[in-house]
């Protein structure tokens, strides 16, 4: 096994370390930036960062070291997705985000990645990220952990930069489910014959 599927791996098994920390509750807290943080959730914010990292690194080593594996094509992607999934049904369980945006969120994984697979299997290509999915999932990883750190620094700058990323994930991620889609538009052109 290749150090890019090793990554992935490790991100995999980072999952369940990051649930088990945010939901073991913790009456001690880490006061910064004016900002009361239960530790658990500083915890489960740096396993997060780190898992969310490797997602980066196992990619970047893949594509310098041409280490593209079908475990990493079918792992990559489905560790990222269920990172951020755990993460955003338990920040709706904590009361942080609004559901209904996770539901618009997972939605559009769901059916990006079975549109993927209906691209592989029609050309055996597969479809690469574009720049406005990778600002989806840039400013999604930022606002999970923002609201991991109870969206800390808001007594300081007066707004919720937790909320303003989370608006801006949620605008990337209508337009590029969107963009996925038309771009993939022959996919579906036997259903209207």
């Amino acid at each position: 096994m290749n150090i890019a599927n090793k990554l992935t791996l490790l991100r995999m098994l980072m999952i369940p370390v990051f649930i088990f920390l945010l939901l073991n509750h913790s009456a001690d807290q880490v006061v910064w930036l004016g900002t009361a943080i239960p530790v658990n959730q500083v915890w489960a914010a740096v396993v997060f960062a780190l898992a969310s990292f490797t997602d980066f690194l196992d990619g970047y080593l893949a594509r310098k070291y041409q280490l593209v594996t079908s475990f990493g094509a079918f792992f990559d992607p489905m560790a990222d997705k269920l990172l951020v999934m755990a993460a955003l049904i338990l920040l709706v369980q904590l009361g942080s985000v609004p559901g209904w945006v996770v539901f618009i969120i997972l939605a559009r994984e769901l059916m990006v990645t079975g549109l993927r697979v209906l691209i592989a299997q029609s050309n055996g290509k597969v479809m690469a990220a574009a720049m406005p999915g990778k600002i989806k999932t840039t400013t999604q990883m930022l606002a999970i952990i923002c609201f991991l750190l109870q969206d800390m620094g808001r007594s300081v700058w007066g707004f919720s930069l937790a909320n303003l990323l989370l608006y801006v994930c949620l605008f990337f991620t209508i337009y590029s489910g969107l963009e996925y889609f038309y771009h993939a538009r022959f996919v579906f052109s036997d259903g209207f014959k």
